[in-house]
Formats: C-alpha cells, structure tokens, sequence
C-alpha cells in the first residue's frame, strides 16, 4: 500500500485549518470580576463608625488620597448570596444587607469585643463551613463573624 503524500499533506493542512477555525469559532470565556473591591453604605456619623470598625476589627479607614492602598484582606473565599426579601436572617426587615468577616480565631475576637463592652452573640452550633457569631454596629448594622473550618 502506498501513501500518497500530497493527500497526507493536504489531509494534515485542512486538519490544521480545522483546528484553528475551531480555535476562531470557540465562545471566549467571560470576564468575571476579581473579587469586592469596596462596600459601601449610608452612615449617621462616617468618620465615627469608619474609627469604630478600625478600633474593634482591625479594618483600616479609606485612605485620605486616592491611589494609596486601603484595608488589604487575607485571601480567602468569598460568599456572595442574594437573600430573598422575607429573610430574617440579618434581624430587623428593615436592614437590606449584612456583611460577614471572615477572623482566623472566632474565640479571640469574641473576647476582644466584649472586653470592651460591644455584644456578640455566638452560635453554639458548629457547621460544616465553620463557626458563627453575631453583633451590631453602633448603628445598628448586622455583622456576622465567620471562622471557616480551615481557618487556623
């Protein structure tokens, strides 16, 4: 059996051609963003409350000049989850969302707070994402602490 050369060669270019048109025709994949880059939100007092969350959990203010860096995250997963508007999951009906900090020791920052005298109610039950605890603001703001189970 002999091989024809000039079908192998055209065989291969039309195969490679294929490939490349594939290549051409395939959907691009979407961009996606890259994580939260700022949460932002109505306050009475801004400069008390921006002092309030850097005093008790460690978030450092918004730089006073742009291009300077803000409060640099651990890196770590990320929850994003629309609730359904009956939810009593953030407390008052009132309140349209709630932020969750991720902390490394649930326990410690526990103590931290209510040593100096801010409430924190902790979720005795212990989930297959980690553990929980609760607290407000002083204007009222829900927070959740979360410690993810690999967060040692």
């Amino acid at each position: 059996m002999t091989i024809d050369r000039r079908k192998l060669i055209l065989l291969a270019a039309g195969a490679a051609a294929g490939s490349a048109e594939a290549q051409d025709a395939a959907p691009k994949a979407k961009e996606r963003v890259l994580g939260i880059g700022g949460l932002f939100f109505r306050s009475q007092d801004p400069e008390a409350l921006a002092r309030w969350y850097e005093e008790h959990l460690g978030i450092d203010q918004v730089p006073k000049e742009y291009g300077k860096p803000g409060w640099k995250q651990t890196a770590g997963s990320t929850v994003f989850s629309p609730f359904p508007r009956t939810t009593k999951y953030f407390g008052s009906m009132q309140q349209a969302w709630m932020v969750n900090f991720r902390v490394r020791d649930l326990d410690a920052m526990v103590a931290q707070l209510r040593a100096a005298n801010i409430a924190v109610d902790v979720d005795a039950q212990k989930y297959p994402n980690g553990r929980f605890a609760r607290l407000q603001d002083p204007e009222g703001n829900p927070i959740e602490l979360w410690e993810p189970v690999n967060a040692g």
